[in-house]
């Protein structure tokens, strides 16, 4: 099925832990400064374990200006006009892992602990499922605990992980994790035995 297709049933309602609710939805070229805002309540320690620089402003028009769902959807959880978590889903278009989807997650901290990272998730699983992916992945550094666990009880394993691999913005190594998971339905996993 098409993404633009699969983005048909947004916005949508999502209830989370203590009765607050959220509006999911893709990330449009209009949220430029919200979606800049969002980055910057996340706390600075955490910025450097990220792959971009999120804070920097330009970064995010960047990001706003060339949306392509086909190759990242990025879904947006808003508490009324404020963002409040970004998940999304990297997709390869052509290649040896055109199959294979990457799956990233960030909730603002007043947010934490109440569902909305769990939901984000299983949203973005649906999407790649119904997409044709077959297995997604994650990437941690080591120190990314809280993200991990999260991410281990949507099913998701460690495949790897290397000491001293990747670098945070202070240049400083850190261990590498990829956990990933397979989205075959059990029907799909008969039919290719």
């Amino acid at each position: 099925m098409l993404i633009e297709e699969l983005l048909e049933q947004y916005p949508k309602t999502i209830s989370l832990k203590g009765g607050t609710t959220v509006i999911v939805r893709p990330l449009k070229a209009l949220d430029e400064v919200p979606f800049h805002q969002f980055f910057c309540t996340i706390p600075e320690t955490e910025c450097l374990l990220f792959k971009h620089r999120v804070a920097d402003l330009a970064v995010i028009q960047e990001w706003c200006r060339q949306i392509d769902y086909g190759r990242i959807l990025p879904l947006l959880a808003l508490d009324g006009g404020k963002i409040v978590g970004v998940a999304s889903l990297h997709q390869t278009l052509g290649g040896w892992k055109r199959h294979i989807g990457r799956i990233s997650v960030v909730v603002q901290p007043d947010y934490r602990g109440r569902g909305l990272a769990r939901a984000l998730l299983k949203e973005l699983i649906a999407i790649a499922r119904d997409a044709g992916l077959e297995d997604l992945t994650a990437e941690f550094m080591g120190d990314q605990q809280s993200a991990r666990h999260v991410f281990a009880a949507c099913g998701f394993s460690e495949l790897f992980c290397i000491s001293d691999y990747v670098k945070d913005m202070q240049a400083n190594k850190h261990e590498y994790v990829l956990m990933g998971r397979s989205i075959l339905t059990d029907e799909e996993y008969a039919s290719a035995g």
